[in-house]
């Protein structure tokens, strides 16, 4: 019966009036197809150009109908804990929790603590809760933070609980909180957060010195572990239990016992390749087999902290049901950000993505694998195919976890972690997340959903994770072209959900997979888009139907009823006017930039001329920066490439749209307004999407404009485009 279910699962609404819109824009696509094919015009007359804008347009054509397979028919899903409660008690399974980091200086130790600070404080029993930290730098810095983290949890773990207080991330509940709103005294409130700074600001000190003193050395063995020869890409595997969860000795300043807590650093070697972040993840499956074996694993991002306290139990009302829970290899939660502004100034939300997209991969087998956020069943983590008859030992990992002595289980668990374990062995294949791509967590997703099991998806109200999202230009490209690339890589592999999931998933499912594989191509008919058109209308060349034809109809109808539709979504998910506005421009930039770099990369990596490489964007900002970051100025300050392709396409617009309109105003406005009427249109929204371009180039004087070495050889590339047009126009 329906009130014996754990979680419920509904439709989201409006569905029949979306499919009509989607029919009536499938009309006019079709329309407008129809006349770019049958009205081709006589060579000399913009013919290439016209076939380059019908390859364009059937290009977006074919991607829309793949963005329709998540809109059709979305679901939203809702955990009952209460009645979890009811029927299990305490009763529930031991969860091992991994969080990754890599970079000390790009992640700073004291966002990573904070995160597993947050983890460690769930309202859950903490002898069932092992918190792994994968440290991919390697650095006693890192280490020397969690040794003061596994101290401070002792205060600050009791405080949570006792007065239920939310997030538990020190760092942001200080940042949001002033302690009136809590229980708590003040002069308890103020204890606390007196501990949380001096921990910090130690942590801070150490990290500019950047070295340990012999003192701190001596309070852990630990620290032994580091000498003047280890380096971040050369170094034995570490593995520390900060923690030991199952010593009765070790407690919280109330007398409770504390969360088993584990430092990691795996084995790196030059000559070894460490597969990134899934390297570091099946390092860790392996390094927790040994010392807590939990049969739920969560891994989150070292700046991703735990939002909401009950999270592990809203997870387990999917694993634990018993209609649908055999079927459920993981449940993905999204991805939220607490540092967006107001207006979504770089696009970075993702509101649109979480609430629409992934909603309607739920519906169709569930959602892909994100990376972070997530909650897998162990073993299918290890390759274990579904099956009906299937029953998971929920029990797995609680006898046995850290019975023996801790130094026999941490030389084991290094053992685990060495660069040649994996040699001649299964993991990054079948075994564990898969080698080989950027995006290994998508991979690894696509691969559990075509061993037959299915994944769920909880967005609740309050979100459960919140992290650190993009705060500058730079770092919105350098996420796009990482996420572009190693989507576009799978597309392109034998993985290609088409290719690999048929017959193993829904074709819709595979559709939805293909939305971000896809998202890279797009970069080419975009570039075309916002070049030709405006070359054609400077040269006189018309590229769509004239104003008084009845082929105009399509082509307004379909841009405006994607536009008003692509609002309506923003604007439900949460995204003010100004932000969808921002976040158009953005897609537009990351097509030209990101996107492109992302099929430049793959086609030379396809071809063997470079290798896979995985970049860490930096969650650290100087002041000026933070301070233009929330007046939602753009940032630029630097002459990369990307800069000089987004200056070059503004100008060349700009220029464009002067030339048309001096033409048309000597050679007879309303004729020549009429033939070109959709290209001046399209001309001038690149223009006023570009003003924060023309501004960052011309009129600001801040770091953060984009300086004169950018804009002298874009200025270049325009004049560079006018000879060759002149030379070889438009046919």
């Amino acid at each position: 019966m329906e009130s014996r279910r754990l979680f419920s699962t509904e439709s989201i609404g409006g569905r029949a009036v979306y499919k009509l819109h989607a029919v009536t824009v499938a009309a006019g696509i079709l329309l407008v197809l129809y006349y770019r094919a049958t009205s081709v015009p006589a060579a000399g007359e913009g013919r290439a150009a016209w076939l380059g804008m019908l390859v364009a347009e059937l290009w977006y054509s074919v991607y829309w109908v793949v963005t329709q397979s998540v809109r059709w028919s979305p679901v939203r899903r809702h955990p009952f804990r209460d009645r979890l409660a009811a029927r299990y008690g305490e009763k529930l399974p031991s969860v091992d929790i991994f969080v990754c980091t890599a970079d000390p200086h790009s992640e700073p130790p004291s966002l990573v603590i904070s995160t597993v600070l947050s983890v460690m404080a769930y309202n859950y029993p903490t002898e069932k809760l092992s918190v792994y930290l994968s440290d991919d730098g390697g650095s006693v810095l890192t280490f020397y933070a969690m040794w003061e983290a596994s101290a401070f949890a002792k205060h600050w773990l009791p405080f949570c609980k006792r007065y239920n207080i939310e997030p538990r991330s020190p760092a942001a509940y200080f940042s949001e909180s002033d302690g009136l709103q809590d229980l708590c005294t003040p002069k308890e409130w103020s204890f606390v957060k007196g501990m949380y700074d001096e921990m910090t600001e130690r942590i801070n000190t150490t990290i500019m010195s950047g070295k340990i003193t012999e003192d701190i050395m001596q309070n852990h063995k630990g620290f032994g572990e580091w000498n003047q020869e280890i380096t971040s890409r050369n170094h034995k595997p570490i593995v520390q239990i900060l923690i030991d969860g199952k010593d009765q000795k070790v407690v919280d300043n109330e007398g409770n016992a504390l969360p088993t807590l584990v430092y990691m650093a795996r084995e790196k070697r030059p000559q070894h390749h460490h597969n990134f972040k899934a390297g570091a993840m099946n390092a860790l499956i392996r390094v927790s087999s040994a010392i807590s074996s939990s049969p739920i694993i969560m891994n989150v991002d070292c700046d991703m902290y735990s939002n909401t306290s009950d999270t592990i139990r809203d997870a387990l009302c999917f694993f634990l049901d018993e209609e649908m829970g055999h079927k459920i290899g993981f449940v993905q939660y999204p991805q939220n950000y607490n540092n967006m502004t107001n207006n979504n100034i770089y696009g970075n939300s993702l509101h649109v993505i979480n609430k629409v997209e992934l909603s309607g991969l739920d519906s169709v087998g569930g959602p892909m694998y994100i990376g972070s956020g997530c909650f897998h069943r162990r073993e299918i983590l290890c390759g274990r195919r579904f099956s009906k008859d299937y029953k998971e030992d929920w029990n797995a990992g609680i006898k046995d976890k850290i019975q023996e002595n801790i130094y026999h289980i941490e030389e084991k668990a290094k053992s685990l972690a060495a660069c040649t374990y994996e040699h001649d062995t299964q993991w990054g294949a079948e075994i564990g997340l898969k080698y080989g791509f950027p995006a290994e967590d998508i991979i690894t997703g696509l691969a559990i959903h075509c061993r037959g099991w299915e994944s769920a998806y909880n967005n609740p109200k309050r979100p459960a994770f919140m992290g650190v999202g993009p705060s500058t230009l730079a770092q919105t490209l350098l996420q796009h072209k990482r996420w572009s690339e190693g989507n576009l890589s799978i597309f392109l592999s034998k993985y290609c959900p088409f290719l690999f999931g048929h017959g193993k998933i829904k074709l819709q499912h595979q559709m939805g997979y293909c939305i971000h594989g896809l998202w890279a191509t797009n970069s080419l008919p975009t570039l075309y888009y916002v070049i030709i058109p405006s070359l054609a209308l400077l040269k006189g060349t018309p590229l769509f139907p004239e104003i008084t034809s009845p082929w105009i109809a399509p082509f307004i109808y379909v841009f405006c009823v994607k536009n008003m539709h692509s609002l309506y979504e923003a604007l439900s998910c949460g995204d003010t006017l100004k932000g969808w506005w921002n976040g158009q421009r953005m897609w537009l930039v990351k097509r030209i930039t990101s996107y492109l770099y992302g099929v430049i990369d793959t086609l030379r990596k396809l071809l063997g001329l470079s290798k896979v490489t995985f970049a860490v964007s930096s969650k650290v900002s100087d002041e000026d920066v933070s301070k233009r970051y929330d007046q939602e100025i753009m940032e630029f300050g630097s002459s990369a490439p990307e800069y000089v392709i987004i200056a070059t396409i503004a100008l060349l617009n700009l220029v464009c749209l002067v030339g048309g309109f001096c033409q048309i105003m000597t050679s007879g406005w309303k004729l020549l307004f009429s033939i070109f009427s959709l290209q001046i249109i399209l001309c001038v929204m690149l223009v006023i999407s570009s003003i924060p371009f023309y501004e960052a180039m011309f009129l600001r004087k801040d770091k953060g404009c984009i300086p004169f070495s950018v804009t002298l050889p874009s200025i270049g590339f325009v004049v560079l485009v006018f000879l060759v047009e002149i030379l070889a126009p438009i046919v």
